[in-house]
């Protein structure tokens, strides 16, 4: 069985911009995705493929995973992306946005079937979240199995399909906010906009077995919304978070990685365990907290990620 791809910091870049895409294959980041979407205008489009294409085929990837994000199912170009860049050895991976339905992901998943002819690895799909509908079906999205391995939160587009009021990429309005009673001076919380949907999807991820990545922090030259959204993500469980700038790769990396106290305790708890099983117990105290096997099931999956 191969190790699940290790996708903490997962770096777009426009797949036209070919000095981006350079360094992004020089990067830092875990994994990298080009994009053929949003962050494409229309009249770069035939030249984003080319490029991506190209880039595939002659440039230094390392270990990274790379993939390649496409144009909407509905779009005059899908198939063609599919067919151009599905047979090349070191694509891992297309991301389908705005994912719906099972019928256009099966439909996708045929395409890239058939693409892929004699290769010898699949090329995996990992679908992009990011409407109202994708998040209402991302559990049956979740169960199709086949060339389906992550799920990603497209933080940017979900805020506008539901019609919140905030025009800055994964930050939550600065209106959404609890008001306490007049008692007590009216004290205002702010309110997080993606708790539900990360969570959602998470779950999801969860319950059939794929990677949960969350969307980027739009204010990448802002290091505390970028620490903080990436210690979000990591203390929920999501595997790795989009990043849009190599700014943003540390702080977003090493918000995944356990601390060196967290690791030490793990092995004390893990330590303290074995030696509760030889005495014939099923937990133990360690540094005045209990520990038994759902402890030690979460401490293994934490040092996962060392």
């Amino acid at each position: 069985m191969t190790a699940p791809r290790l996708t903490r910091t997962y770096l777009a870049v426009p797949a036209h911009r070919v000095k981006m895409v350079q360094g992004a294959a020089a990067s830092a980041a875990d994994a990298v995705f080009m994009d053929l979407e949003d962050a494409v205008p229309p009249s770069e489009k035939a030249a984003a493929l080319a490029a991506a294409a190209a880039a595939l085929a002659g440039q230094d990837w390392g270990k990274k995973t790379v993939a390649v994000r496409l144009n909407a199912i509905d779009s005059p170009s899908i198939q063609e992306e599919i067919k151009r860049l599905g047979g090349i050895k070191r694509l891992d991976a297309f991301i389908i946005p705005k994912a719906e339905t099972i019928a256009d992901v099966a439909q996708i998943s045929r395409w890239v079937s058939d693409a892929v002819g004699a290769r010898a690895a699949p090329v995996e799909l990992e679908l992009l979240i990011e409407t109202a509908r994708g998040l209402v079906n991302v559990e049956t999205l979740a169960a199709m199995g086949g060339l389906v391995t992550a799920l990603h939160l497209g933080v940017g587009d979900f805020a506008a399909s539901i019609g919140a009021r905030s025009a800055e990429i994964g930050a939550s309005p600065s209106g959404y906010r609890h008001v306490g009673s007049a008692a007590d001076g009216h004290p205002q919380v702010p309110l997080d906009l993606f708790a539900y949907p990360m969570m959602r999807l998470l779950v999801a991820a969860r319950a059939f077995g794929l990677r949960a990545i969350d969307g980027p922090c739009g204010a990448f030259r802002d290091a505390v919304a970028t620490q903080a959204t990436a210690a979000k993500a990591a203390a929920m469980g999501f595997d790795g978070k989009q990043v849009i700038h190599p700014s943003q790769i540390e702080p977003t990396r090493d918000a995944f990685i356990p601390s060196d106290e967290e690791l030490a305790y793990a092995d004390r708890a893990i330590a303290a365990m074995e030696e509760a099983e030889r005495n014939g117990q099923g937990a133990v105290t360690v540094d005045g907290k209990m520990v038994d096997y759902a402890n030690i099931r979460m401490i293994r999956r934490l040092k996962s990620f060392k």
